[in-house]
């Protein structure tokens, strides 16, 4: 063979190579014509309540008779949640892309110590210790009323009005007070007569006066028997009245009750509460918690709690409202965000994130609320992450594919719905109970531990 022959040779072996390469790299990089139509690849069909069975076909499952579904290529590995247990009734798959759409976010529970600041109204009372009632000790006509009126400020033994009384008795008294003064061996008796005056409606002032002067008065004088704010004055020139007639109230205000009322839940926090701060117009008085025991407000349905609060320059009056906060730490706690518990009125739930786009309704308990969260008591674990955002339309999804269920009992441990129409193929007693299931794995997993899975089929 000649040079020009070799050549040509070797070009039709190049030529030849390439073409085959080239063909190999074309049927791995060629777009799937399915996959350019838009149809789905199946991979294989699967038990959704039992994840682990899996068919190359579609049909339905031996073990529990349910349909089944398929797993395309995109789903590969999301055929249940990421750990691997069965998901219970009401849990739903929602594609990231759906996700990201109705705005999905999810946030991790956790067990800390929290401090948190507890607000409520407070409404300002007079101390019971410090008010006081200006009665009449006999009957009368009042005669003169000076110028303190409701809201006034007097001082101790001002004169806040007079009156004069018919009462014969109260004139005797009188004259045995004096007759007995300076008597000696009767200073029982003078002391008796002063105070028999003195409940007639003599202030301690008029008492001495007359001691001094040694003169009858037929003219009573209604004093203040402590510097205080008049609260209520019932008196007027003129006006008649009998024994017992309250003149004037007046009550001592340099120290008033503050009464804080706090719902029932946020109550129990008040245990651990390190103190209180009283706030008005931006100023903040010095407070001390009340040693008496809250009292409950079944109108409210709230706990009365009681604070003690100086008020030297009078700025606080009763009847007015304050804003109360109470400094509160819990130790050990977790907590969610409210807007992650949907709250029925009969129960309360949370959407935990199972992974792979399974989202599972759990049922729990709340205690009380810390701002913008609310304690859980029971139904999380630290770590689980909880859907807090775009619940509302997952619970909508979770609740019609509960309706689309068939009637019937459920399987205590994976919790799918059991046709009552067709015969019960896995059975198990427990405690004089006969339980269905709708696979030999599932009865399997109730006879290892009946007292866990029938318990949970009786909160439901």
């Amino acid at each position: 063979m000649n040079n020009a022959a070799k050549t040509v040779a070797a070009l039709v072996l190049c030529l030849g190579v390439g073409f085959l390469a080239g063909g190999a790299w074309w049927s791995r990089n060629a777009p799937d014509p399915k996959a350019a139509s838009g149809v789905r690849r199946i991979l294989y069909y699967h038990d959704p309540m039992h994840p682990a069975y899996k068919s190359d076909k579609p049909g339905i499952a031996p073990d529990c008779g349910m349909q089944l579904e398929p797993v395309y290529s995109d789903e590969e590995g999301a055929a249940g949640p990421s750990d691997g247990s069965v998901a219970p009734p009401g849990t739903v798959r929602i594609s990231a892309e759906k996700q990201q759409l109705i705005g999905v976010r999810v946030e991790e529970v956790r067990q800390a110590d929290r401090e948190e600041t507890v607000r409520t109204l407070g409404r300002v009372a007079a101390d019971e210790a410090r008010l006081y009632k200006v009665n009449s000790g006999a009957e009368g006509l009042i005669r003169e009323v000076y110028s303190a009126t409701t809201g006034s400020k007097v001082k101790k033994e001002e004169v806040l009005a007079t009156y004069f009384t018919p009462d014969s008795v109260t004139y005797r008294t009188q004259q045995n007070y004096l007759n007995l003064l300076g008597v000696k061996g009767d200073t029982q008796l003078a002391e008796f007569a002063k105070d028999t005056l003195a409940l007639a409606g003599l202030s301690e002032a008029q008492i001495t006066e007359m001691a001094r002067t040694r003169k009858l008065t037929s003219t009573y004088r209604i004093t203040s028997p402590v510097t205080g704010i008049v609260l209520a004055r019932n008196v007027s020139p003129d006006q008649r009245f009998d024994k017992g007639f309250e003149f004037y109230r007046i009550a001592d205000l340099t120290s008033v009750w503050v009464v804080a009322s706090v719902f029932e839940n946020d109550a129990r926090l008040l245990r651990s509460a390190g103190g209180a701060t009283v706030r008005y117009l931006g100023r903040t008085f010095p407070t001390r918690m009340s040693g008496v025991l809250p009292e409950f407000d079944p109108n409210t349905r709230a706990l009365k709690v009681r604070l003690e609060v100086a008020n030297a320059d009078y700025a606080l009056r009763p009847d007015m409202f304050v804003d109360v906060e109470f400094k509160v730490k819990v130790r050990a706690v977790m907590l969610a965000p409210v807007n992650a518990v949907l709250d029925t009125g009969l129960r309360k739930a949370v959407f935990v994130d199972r992974g792979n786009g399974f989202f599972e309704p759990r049922r729990v308990q709340t205690g009380a609320r810390l701002g913008d969260s609310v304690i859980i008591t029971s139904g999380l674990t630290p770590g689980e992450k909880i859907v807090v955002s775009g619940n509302f339309l997952i619970d909508s999804e979770s609740r019609m594919q509960l309706a689309a269920a068939p009637a019937g009992a459920r399987d205590p441990v994976c919790g799918m719905h059991l046709d009552s129409s067709k015969p019960a193929r896995h059975q198990a007693t427990h405690n004089g109970t006969t339980y269905n299931f709708c696979s030999e794995s599932c009865k399997s997993k109730f006879v290892a531990n009946p007292a866990k899975y029938a318990a949970k089929q009786g909160d439901e």
